[in-house]
Protein backbone atom coordinates (compact mmCIF):
# COMPACT_ATOMS: atom_id res chain seq x y z
CA UNK A 1 0.00 0.00 0.00
CA UNK A 2 1.19 3.02 -0.99
CA UNK A 3 0.57 6.76 1.25
CA UNK A 4 0.35 10.30 -1.10
CA UNK A 5 1.15 12.94 0.32
CA UNK A 6 0.32 16.39 -1.30
CA UNK A 7 1.86 19.38 0.90
CA UNK A 8 0.27 23.05 0.54
CA UNK A 9 0.35 26.59 2.08
CA UNK A 10 -1.98 26.51 4.63
CA UNK A 11 -4.03 29.57 3.05
CA UNK A 12 -4.79 27.44 0.58
CA UNK A 13 -5.27 24.41 2.09
CA UNK A 14 -9.27 24.10 1.82
CA UNK A 15 -9.43 24.79 -1.77
CA UNK A 16 -6.47 22.46 -2.52
CA UNK A 17 -8.51 19.62 -0.53
CA UNK A 18 -11.31 20.39 -2.74
CA UNK A 19 -9.82 19.51 -5.47
CA UNK A 20 -7.60 16.58 -4.50
CA UNK A 21 -11.15 15.17 -2.93
CA UNK A 22 -13.09 15.18 -6.90
CA UNK A 23 -9.66 13.38 -7.55
CA UNK A 24 -10.08 10.60 -4.49
CA UNK A 25 -13.46 11.19 -3.30
CA UNK A 26 -12.80 7.83 -1.13
CA UNK A 27 -11.29 9.84 1.50
CA UNK A 28 -8.25 12.18 2.62
CA UNK A 29 -6.62 12.40 5.77
CA UNK A 30 -5.28 15.42 7.21
CA UNK A 31 -2.52 16.70 9.30
CA UNK A 32 -0.65 19.84 10.42
CA UNK A 33 3.25 19.72 9.68
CA UNK A 34 4.99 22.90 10.94
CA UNK A 35 3.79 25.68 8.63
CA UNK A 36 2.09 23.56 6.35
CA UNK A 37 -0.93 21.51 5.83
CA UNK A 38 -0.46 17.84 4.52
CA UNK A 39 -3.42 15.70 2.54
CA UNK A 40 -2.57 11.84 2.13
CA UNK A 41 -4.09 9.81 -0.13
CA UNK A 42 -3.69 5.81 0.30
CA UNK A 43 -4.28 3.07 -2.04
CA UNK A 44 -2.64 0.29 -4.23
CA UNK A 45 0.06 1.07 -6.78
CA UNK A 46 -1.54 2.60 -10.00
CA UNK A 47 -4.27 3.09 -8.31
CA UNK A 48 -3.59 6.74 -7.21
CA UNK A 49 -3.94 10.08 -8.94
CA UNK A 50 -1.34 10.83 -11.19
CA UNK A 51 1.58 13.38 -10.74
CA UNK A 52 0.47 16.03 -12.65
CA UNK A 53 -3.04 15.67 -11.56
CA UNK A 54 -2.12 16.36 -8.44
CA UNK A 55 0.40 19.34 -9.01
CA UNK A 56 -2.41 20.73 -10.97
CA UNK A 57 -5.30 20.21 -8.17
CA UNK A 58 -2.79 21.96 -5.75
CA UNK A 59 -2.05 24.76 -7.46
CA UNK A 60 -0.15 27.93 -6.26
CA UNK A 61 -0.49 25.84 -3.27
CA UNK A 62 1.91 23.33 -3.60
CA UNK A 63 4.95 23.05 -1.24
CA UNK A 64 5.64 19.12 -2.15
CA UNK A 65 4.62 16.02 -2.87
CA UNK A 66 5.68 12.82 -1.60
CA UNK A 67 5.21 8.85 -1.22
CA UNK A 68 5.99 6.70 1.07
CA UNK A 69 5.00 2.52 1.77
CA UNK A 70 3.23 2.08 4.86
CA UNK A 71 2.56 -1.17 6.61
CA UNK A 72 -0.54 -3.68 6.25
CA UNK A 73 -2.29 -2.58 9.04
CA UNK A 74 -2.68 1.40 7.69
CA UNK A 75 -7.02 0.86 7.45
CA UNK A 76 -6.87 0.20 11.42
CA UNK A 77 -3.92 3.00 11.57
CA UNK A 78 -5.95 6.20 10.09
CA UNK A 79 -8.22 5.77 13.09
CA UNK A 80 -5.69 7.37 15.58
CA UNK A 81 -6.08 10.68 14.00
CA UNK A 82 -9.54 10.63 15.31
CA UNK A 83 -10.48 11.63 19.09
CA UNK A 84 -12.91 12.40 21.09
CA UNK A 85 -13.83 15.98 21.15
CA UNK A 86 -15.76 18.20 23.72
CA UNK A 87 -17.41 21.70 22.78
CA UNK A 88 -18.15 23.15 25.93
CA UNK A 89 -20.18 21.12 28.90
CA UNK A 90 -22.62 20.09 26.91
CA UNK A 91 -21.03 18.27 23.52
CA UNK A 92 -18.99 15.36 23.41
CA UNK A 93 -18.45 14.38 20.41
CA UNK A 94 -16.25 11.01 19.85
CA UNK A 95 -15.85 8.17 16.67
CA UNK A 96 -17.54 5.04 17.31
CA UNK A 97 -14.43 3.44 18.13
CA UNK A 98 -13.48 5.43 21.07
CA UNK A 99 -14.37 5.32 24.81
CA UNK A 100 -15.72 8.42 26.38
CA UNK A 101 -12.60 9.35 28.13
CA UNK A 102 -12.20 11.40 31.06
CA UNK A 103 -15.39 12.01 34.16
CA UNK A 104 -16.33 15.77 32.51
CA UNK A 105 -16.51 14.38 28.71
CA UNK A 106 -18.70 11.20 30.07
CA UNK A 107 -20.68 14.31 32.11
CA UNK A 108 -22.22 15.61 28.81
CA UNK A 109 -25.40 15.79 28.35
CA UNK A 110 -25.45 15.32 24.64
CA UNK A 111 -23.03 12.79 23.18
CA UNK A 112 -22.94 12.37 19.67
CA UNK A 113 -21.11 8.71 18.30
CA UNK A 114 -19.61 9.87 14.96
CA UNK A 115 -18.54 7.13 12.20
CA UNK A 116 -16.25 9.12 9.67
CA UNK A 117 -15.59 6.21 7.19
CA UNK A 118 -15.19 7.89 3.87
CA UNK A 119 -16.55 11.20 4.61
CA UNK A 120 -15.38 14.72 6.68
CA UNK A 121 -16.39 15.26 10.06
CA UNK A 122 -15.52 13.82 13.70
CA UNK A 123 -15.74 17.39 15.35
CA UNK A 124 -11.56 17.20 16.12
CA UNK A 125 -11.66 19.81 12.77
CA UNK A 126 -11.40 23.28 14.13
CA UNK A 127 -14.38 24.07 11.39
CA UNK A 128 -16.10 21.49 12.75
CA UNK A 129 -15.09 22.64 16.27
CA UNK A 130 -16.54 26.12 15.51
CA UNK A 131 -19.92 25.03 14.04
CA UNK A 132 -20.42 23.03 16.96
CA UNK A 133 -19.87 25.62 19.53
CA UNK A 134 -22.16 27.96 17.55
CA UNK A 135 -24.79 26.13 17.40
CA UNK A 136 -24.55 25.40 21.41
CA UNK A 137 -24.11 29.42 21.50
CA UNK A 138 -28.11 29.14 19.38
CA UNK A 139 -29.17 26.91 22.11
CA UNK A 140 -28.61 28.61 25.23
CA UNK A 141 -30.05 32.04 23.38
CA UNK A 142 -33.26 29.28 23.16
CA UNK A 143 -32.73 29.99 19.41
CA UNK A 144 -32.82 26.19 18.97
CA UNK A 145 -36.08 25.06 17.02
CA UNK A 146 -37.58 25.18 13.46
CA UNK A 147 -36.03 24.08 10.49
CA UNK A 148 -32.57 23.34 9.52
CA UNK A 149 -29.94 22.74 6.47
CA UNK A 150 -26.90 21.43 7.16
CA UNK A 151 -25.07 22.32 3.68
CA UNK A 152 -22.31 19.62 2.98
CA UNK A 153 -22.97 17.56 5.69
CA UNK A 154 -20.10 15.13 5.22
CA UNK A 155 -20.02 12.37 8.10
CA UNK A 156 -24.01 14.18 9.48
CA UNK A 157 -21.84 15.30 12.86
CA UNK A 158 -23.85 18.95 12.95
CA UNK A 159 -27.02 17.74 11.85
CA UNK A 160 -27.12 14.72 14.21
CA UNK A 161 -25.88 17.83 16.75
CA UNK A 162 -28.44 20.20 15.72
CA UNK A 163 -31.32 17.50 16.33
CA UNK A 164 -29.96 16.57 19.87
CA UNK A 165 -30.14 20.73 20.39
CA UNK A 166 -33.77 20.61 19.44
CA UNK A 167 -33.95 21.69 15.54
CA UNK A 168 -36.79 20.12 13.58
CA UNK A 169 -37.55 18.96 10.67
CA UNK A 170 -33.25 19.26 9.63
CA UNK A 171 -32.18 17.94 6.06
CA UNK A 172 -28.49 17.42 4.93
CA UNK A 173 -27.00 17.60 1.97
CA UNK A 174 -23.79 16.78 -0.09
CA UNK A 175 -22.21 16.14 -2.99
CA UNK A 176 -20.63 12.92 -2.78
CA UNK A 177 -22.54 9.90 -2.42
CA UNK A 178 -20.59 7.94 0.38
CA UNK A 179 -21.80 10.98 2.24
CA UNK A 180 -24.95 11.00 2.15
CA UNK A 181 -24.46 6.67 2.85
CA UNK A 182 -22.30 7.99 5.81
CA UNK A 183 -24.77 10.66 7.21
CA UNK A 184 -27.99 8.72 7.01
CA UNK A 185 -26.33 5.91 8.96
CA UNK A 186 -25.15 8.17 11.57
CA UNK A 187 -28.53 10.03 12.09
CA UNK A 188 -29.84 6.38 12.86
CA UNK A 189 -27.12 5.38 15.40
CA UNK A 190 -27.86 8.25 16.78
CA UNK A 191 -31.36 8.04 17.49
CA UNK A 192 -32.19 11.30 15.56
CA UNK A 193 -34.43 12.06 12.54
CA UNK A 194 -32.07 13.84 9.76
CA UNK A 195 -33.57 13.65 5.82
CA UNK A 196 -29.98 13.41 3.66
CA UNK A 197 -29.78 13.81 -0.01
CA UNK A 198 -27.17 14.38 -2.94
CA UNK A 199 -27.13 17.77 -3.89
CA UNK A 200 -24.20 19.41 -5.46
CA UNK A 201 -24.02 22.87 -4.41
CA UNK A 202 -22.13 24.33 -7.53
CA UNK A 203 -25.06 23.40 -9.30
CA UNK A 204 -28.40 24.23 -7.34
CA UNK A 205 -29.53 25.63 -3.74
CA UNK A 206 -29.33 23.44 -0.82
CA UNK A 207 -32.86 22.69 0.99
CA UNK A 208 -34.73 25.70 2.34
CA UNK A 209 -34.59 26.00 5.94
CA UNK A 210 -34.92 28.78 8.54
CA UNK A 211 -31.44 28.24 9.70
CA UNK A 212 -28.32 27.15 7.32
CA UNK A 213 -25.62 25.16 8.31
CA UNK A 214 -22.22 25.51 6.34
CA UNK A 215 -19.10 24.19 6.02
CA UNK A 216 -17.83 24.53 3.37
CA UNK A 217 -14.50 25.55 1.55
CA UNK A 218 -14.55 29.42 0.69
CA UNK A 219 -15.65 29.08 -2.94
CA UNK A 220 -18.13 27.65 -2.11
CA UNK A 221 -19.43 29.39 0.28
CA UNK A 222 -19.71 32.32 -2.42
CA UNK A 223 -21.32 30.37 -4.68
CA UNK A 224 -24.02 29.70 -1.67
CA UNK A 225 -24.37 33.42 -0.95
CA UNK A 226 -24.59 34.69 -4.45
CA UNK A 227 -27.91 32.00 -4.66
CA UNK A 228 -29.44 33.52 -1.62
CA UNK A 229 -30.29 36.46 -3.38
CA UNK A 230 -32.63 34.65 -5.55
CA UNK A 231 -33.93 32.62 -2.55
CA UNK A 232 -37.96 33.15 -1.97
CA UNK A 233 -37.35 32.32 1.82
CA UNK A 234 -33.80 33.08 2.53
CA UNK A 235 -32.80 31.58 5.87
CA UNK A 236 -32.92 33.69 8.88
CA UNK A 237 -29.69 32.56 10.71
CA UNK A 238 -26.56 31.25 8.80
CA UNK A 239 -23.32 29.50 10.53
CA UNK A 240 -20.79 28.89 8.12
CA UNK A 241 -17.23 27.78 8.66
CA UNK A 242 -14.42 25.93 6.34
CA UNK A 243 -12.74 29.29 5.96
CA UNK A 244 -9.53 30.71 6.94
CA UNK A 245 -9.15 33.83 9.45
CA UNK A 246 -7.68 36.04 6.38
CA UNK A 247 -10.73 35.15 4.58
CA UNK A 248 -13.33 36.88 6.67
CA UNK A 249 -13.76 39.87 5.57
CA UNK A 250 -14.42 38.44 1.77
CA UNK A 251 -17.25 36.08 2.52
CA UNK A 252 -18.84 37.98 4.91
CA UNK A 253 -19.39 40.79 2.44
CA UNK A 254 -21.05 38.27 0.28
CA UNK A 255 -23.51 37.13 2.92
CA UNK A 256 -23.98 40.98 3.60
CA UNK A 257 -24.89 41.74 -0.04
CA UNK A 258 -27.49 38.78 0.48
CA UNK A 259 -29.19 40.39 2.89
CA UNK A 260 -27.17 39.09 6.36
CA UNK A 261 -25.12 41.25 9.12
CA UNK A 262 -22.75 39.79 10.89
CA UNK A 263 -23.66 38.22 14.42
CA UNK A 264 -20.67 36.65 16.21
CA UNK A 265 -16.75 35.47 14.92
CA UNK A 266 -14.92 33.13 15.89
CA UNK A 267 -11.36 31.58 15.54
CA UNK A 268 -9.50 28.73 15.99
CA UNK A 269 -5.71 27.52 15.00
CA UNK A 270 -6.63 29.78 11.64
CA UNK A 271 -9.54 29.36 11.00
CA UNK A 272 -12.83 31.06 11.30
CA UNK A 273 -16.75 30.99 11.45
CA UNK A 274 -19.21 33.55 11.37
CA UNK A 275 -22.67 33.86 12.41
CA UNK A 276 -24.65 35.88 10.53
CA UNK A 277 -28.62 37.34 10.70
CA UNK A 278 -31.09 38.31 8.09
CA UNK A 279 -31.22 42.46 8.46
Amino acid sequence: MIRLAVRCTPNLAEQVLAELLELAPSGIEELQRGGVVEYAIYGPPGELPELPDLEAAAGAGLVSIETSEVADDWSERWKQFHRPVRVGDRILVRPSWEEPGDEAARAADIEIVIDPGRAFGTGSHATTWLCLEMLLGLAEDDRASGSLADLGTGSGVLAIAAAKLGFSPIQGCDHEQAAVEIAAANAVANGVDVEIERIDLRERPGPSARTWLANLTAPILLTVAERMKRLEQPPETVIFSGLLSAEIDLVSAAFASAGMSVERVSERSGWAALQMLRR
